[in-house]
């Protein structure tokens, strides 16, 4: 079983404002730039082959932990949001009301206008599941938050509707195992990077 740490990305000016961004591709802020230097990963994250999203608040968060030949890999891309990047989720649910409400509902098959589902966000990490299974070298990787739920869903079952099993905390990394098909399942979820 090949070991898969994940992390998110440190905190953009849209995340501090409850923007939804998507694949909007903003830089991180300058509290993140103070912050990130000070996380710390288990020893076995620090030494495993590093990936990351291709957007620059990933990339720019391994550059900061001191990574910053990190493997770019495409499918670690944010969900698409479609029409709703920018938007806060509470002035959605405003101006939608029940059609907001039914989309939610809706789970993995959530789906913005012009934007990816979740869904469709495993589809897209399923073959990087398999091939870093069948390596069977351990990867620490910076991506987003869409990308971490969609694992967590493909390695405990949950459809995405109502809260999460386990609430997946930001400002933490999150360990999974791959079996040699890809298949996940949780290690170990909310694995502190700071001492708070």
């Amino acid at each position: 079983m090949t070991l898969l740490f994940i992390l998110r990305h440190g905190v953009t000016s849209w995340n501090a404002e409850g923007r939804i961004q998507g694949q909007s591709d903003i830089g991180l802020s300058e509290t993140a730039r103070v912050d990130i230097p000070g996380w710390r990963l288990p020893d076995e994250a620090r030494a495993s082959r590093w990936l990351t999203s291709p957007l620059l608040r990933a990339r720019e968060t391994a550059a900061l932990l001191e990574h910053p030949d990190a493997q770019i890999d495409e499918r670690l891309r944010e969900m698409h949001w479609g029409q709703w990047e920018g938007w806060r989720l509470t002035d959605l649910r405003r101006e939608l009301g029940d059609k907001m409400v039914q989309n939610e509902a809706k789970g993995l098959d959530l789906q913005p206008p012009g934007g990816e589902s979740p869904r469709d966000l495993q589809i897209r990490l399923k073959p990087l599941l398999s091939e870093l299974g069948e390596k069977g070298e351990p990867t620490t990787a910076i991506s987003h938050k869409g990308i971490i739920r969609a694992l967590y869903s493909l390695a405990s079952g949950w459809d995405m509707t109502g809260k999460p099993p386990t609430k997946l905390l930001n400002d933490c990394c999150h360990a999974f195992r791959l079996s040699p098909d890809g298949t996940a399942v949780v290690e170990s979820l909310n694995i502190p990077l700071t001492t708070r």
